[in-house]
């Protein structure tokens, strides 16, 4: 590990803890977690090595997240775990074309469709808050494989920051759940996908495992903590951190693309 000061590693640490809860009611922790860890650690430090153990840390929080939805929401698993391969396929894809494509094209698309998204969602104050009317039909399912699977898996691959978020609006829209079980679902589908990645890093050698190991302790204890703040206080709380959430992705996508 590298030589870190004390209180960085402390900031890492409440960093991964606030990712954690952030990302378990409605994604987008990472939006928190990587800013942080390319701060935080010595300006030497390959930015890979940041990104591979943002992805060691946050398993661990979407994991105990997973858990925590699974054993108290409605969660359909097996149809969760199915857009969940599909996301990684689409983000092993993404990969593969973010090599050759600038994302500061795409940019200003995706802030265009988030604030789009933003509207929709404050206009239509109903939205994810009704229960399920009854299990997903084979057409809705194979629409979330399609979108929130390879579309938003594919988007995590090329660009990345508010995939969670994406997966939450998705999977209410296509398959009519409200957001708290949305959230419980987009965190089984993020674990697929970050298992992927990590294990892609891992090979590559690009993860500082001891400051991970750190990290993932407070980011679990987060995401823990943020399923069972979702669960206990309903759809109604999670559509306003889905709003804040959504408008900070487009402060930093903006940020990003004309002030950076």
């Amino acid at each position: 590990m590298p030589d870190i000061p004390l209180t960085m590693i402390a900031l890492l640490c409440v960093a991964a803890l606030a990712a954690g809860w952030i990302d378990a009611v409605v994604g987008g922790g990472g939006l928190l977690l990587l800013p942080v860890l390319l701060l935080g650690l010595p300006s030497h430090t390959p930015a890979a090595h940041a990104l591979g153990t943002n992805k060691a840390v946050a398993i661990v929080g979407t994991t105990g997240a997973a858990v925590t939805y699974a054993r108290k929401a409605p969660v359909d698993v097996r149809t969760a775990v199915r857009i969940g391969l599909a996301a990684l396929a689409g983000s092993s894809a993404g990969a593969f074309f973010a090599a050759g494509m600038s994302t500061d094209v795409l940019k200003p698309v995706i802030m265009v469709v988030l604030l789009g998204v933003a509207a929709f969602v404050i206009l239509r104050p109903a939205f994810g808050t009704a229960p399920a009317t009854g299990p997903a039909t084979r057409r809705q399912i194979l629409a979330a494989i399609g979108l929130a699977g390879l579309g938003i898996g594919f988007y995590d691959g090329l660009i990345g920051p508010g995939t969670g978020t994406f997966l939450v609006l998705a999977l209410t829209a296509l398959l009519h759940l409200d957001l708290v079980t949305a959230s419980a679902t987009a965190k089984i589908v993020n674990c697929c996908t970050n298992a992927g990645a990590l294990a892609t890093f891992a090979w590559q050698g690009a993860v500082l495992w001891q400051l991970a190991a750190l990290m993932a302790v407070f980011n679990l204890a987060g995401g823990t903590l943020g399923a069972h703040t979702a669960l206990k206080q309903g759809s109604g709380f999670v559509r306003g951190v889905l709003l804040t959430v959504v408008f900070a992705l487009v402060a930093n996508l903006a940020y990003e693309q004309w002030l950076a």
